[in-house]
């Protein structure tokens, strides 16, 4: 059982149910109501419950293009891949260029060195950020985990999390880790579950990665169902926990739900603490 699970229960166990705002005294009030002597707590205060499953739609048939870290820009995708949206120097970080020629690769890596992030990556035509100053206004009412995580102004929610890919029979897991294809203000699409606004590469939706190409055994124009998964629902078999930083399987701190929980255990043991001083 994972540590913050057993803490989550003992908490609940040891606080008896903890209610939210626990309640002290009464005293009447001079119209007859009563009221609470203890102070409640203030709801705005109490951290969105990180635990709690939330149901992701599937975007089915949708057309992946691949992409790469460090792909030179062309005619039809002016855009350089040696940065991302949210990783100025992305392909520095990552450890140098994710080359896609099956033969300079090994595995579901390039030959030329270990990875220093997922090679599992993907990309969506959304940003949820502006400038690294602020984030779009429509972002904390459509993005489903947006109040549960509370990103600070400019930083991102949407890097790092994950998605399932199935085409057939086969399954994968990647890292939303840029944005894209061509478009990153694509809300309805990512967030409303309509068909993508972008018109090229036959409406492509989804760029996928050398290893989800390879591993899935598809290619640019393939069609694939999508769908956003928590990370404690990723299966912890595969190729996708083997590397990076960024891996929440080498590296717990980089689950993108990891802050939200330890700020919601900390809320619970406060809670139950307060309320053990009560009674």
């Amino acid at each position: 059982m994972k540590p913050y699970l057993l803490t989550f229960i003992l908490l609940v166990f040891l606080g008896e149910n903890l209610p939210l705002a626990a309640q002290g005294p009464s005293i009447t009030t001079p119209t007859g109501k009563t009221k609470s002597t203890q102070n409640k707590v203030d709801p705005a205060s109490q951290p969105v419950n990180p635990f709690l499953k939330l149901n992701y739609p599937w975007h089915k048939n949708i057309t992946v293009s691949v992409f790469w870290i460090g792909e030179k820009p062309t005619a039809r995708n002016p855009t350089p891949n040696a940065a991302s949206s949210w990783d100025r120097n992305w392909q520095k970080n990552y450890g140098g260029y994710d080359n896609p020629d099956p033969k300079a690769r090994i595995g579901y890596r390039p030959k030329a060195f270990i990875p220093r992030q997922n090679p599992f990556y993907i990309a969506l035509p959304y940003n949820d950020c502006i400038n690294y100053k602020l984030h779009k206004p429509e972002a904390k009412l459509l993005i489903p985990w947006f109040k549960r995580v509370n990103p600070r102004p400019g930083k991102t929610s949407c890097k790092g999390r994950w998605i399932k890919i199935v085409q057939n029979k086969k399954v994968c897991y990647a890292q939303w880790e840029d944005c894209g294809p061509f478009f990153t203000d694509d809300y309805n699409y990512v967030w409303r579950n309509r068909k993508p606004k972008n018109k090229q590469n036959k409406n492509a939706g989804l760029d996928i990665s050398p290893a989800v190409r390879d591993y899935m055994k598809i290619k640019s124009g393939s069609v694939v169902h999508w769908r956003f998964i928590d990370f404690k629902d990723v299966p912890k078999t595969g190729p996708w926990t083997q590397y990076g930083t960024n891996n929440p399987f080498r590296d717990p701190k980089q689950d993108p739900d990891y802050e939200a929980k330890v700020k919601f255990m900390k809320y619970l043991k406060k809670m139950r603490d307060h309320y053990r001083t009560k009674r």
